[in-house]
C-alpha cells in the first residue's frame, strides 16, 4: 500500500537581499559595473540607462553646488548611500555633511545627508514612489525630486515612516534654497531648463 503525502501549497515569494549579498554578487561576476543596478529594499532594481537630458542636468546641478559648498560640504554625483542593511540606492546629487576624507573610510549613512536629489526623467514613478518612501524611513531630511516632465522641483521635507510630510512645488521663475544652506539659492530656472 502506497501512501500519498499531502502537497501543501504554497505561493512563490520573493527572494530579498542584504548589502552583504549586493555586494558578493558583485565579487562573484553575477553583477558587474556594466550593469546599471541598485539595491532598494533588499531587491536589486535595473535601472534605465542614464539620457543626455538626465545626465546634463546632473552635471549643471553638480556646477551650480560646487562652488558655493567648497569647504562646507561634500557633493557627491550618482554614488552610493548606505540607507540600511538591505537598502543602497545611487542617488543623483547629495550634499553631505563635510568630511576631509571624503567618505573614503565608509559610505554615508542618512545622518550624513543634508540634502538628496533626484532627477526625474524615465524614472519618475520609481523616484516618487519606493525611493523616496524609503528615503523618508531612513530619515534623510530633505529631497528634491527635479521632474522633467513638469519642469519644477518638489522639495520633500519631514520625514516620517508614513512618507514626506511637507512637499514644496516650485518651478521656472521662482527659487529654491537647501534648508541647510539657506545661503545657496538655486534660480529654478537654472536647474529644471527650458
Amino acid at each position: 500500500m502506497t501512501t500519498t503525502v499531502p502537497r501543501i501549497a504554497s505561493a512563490p515569494t520573493r527572494r530579498r537581499f542584504t548589502v552583504d549579498e549586493y555586494y558578493a554578487m558583485a565579487e562573484a561576476g553575477i553583477l558587474t559595473e556594466k550593469d546599471r543596478v541598485e539595491l532598494l529594499d533588499g531587491e536589486v532594481i535595473a535601472m534605465p540607462p542614464i539620457g543626455d537630458w538626465h545626465a546634463g542636468h546632473v552635471d549643471q546641478l553638480n556646477e551650480l553646488l560646487m562652488p558655493p559648498m567648497l569647504g562646507r560640504a561634500n557633493v557627491r554625483i550618482q554614488g552610493p548611500l548606505r540607507l540600511s542593511d538591505v537598502s543602497e540606492p545611487e542617488p543623483d546629487v547629495m550634499l553631505l555633511k563635510r568630511r576631509d576624507d571624503f567618505y573614503k573610510g565608509r559610505l554615508p549613512r542618512p545622518e550624513d545627508v543634508l540634502l538628496l536629489i533626484e532627477v526625474a526623467d524615465t524614472s519618475v514613478e520609481y523616484d516618487r514612489g519606493a525611493k523616496l518612501s524609503a528615503y523618508a524611513r531612513a530619515g534623510i531630511q530633505e529631497v528634491w525630486i527635479v521632474i522633467r516632465g513638469e519642469r519644477r522641483i518638489y522639495a520633500y521635507t519631514g520625514p516620517g515612516a508614513d512618507g514626506y510630510a511637507n512637499v514644496r512645488r516650485v518651478g521656472r521663475g521662482e527659487s529654491t534654497a537647501p534648508m541647510a544652506f539657506p545661503d545657496v539659492v538655486l534660480e529654478v530656472g537654472k536647474v529644471v531648463g527650458k
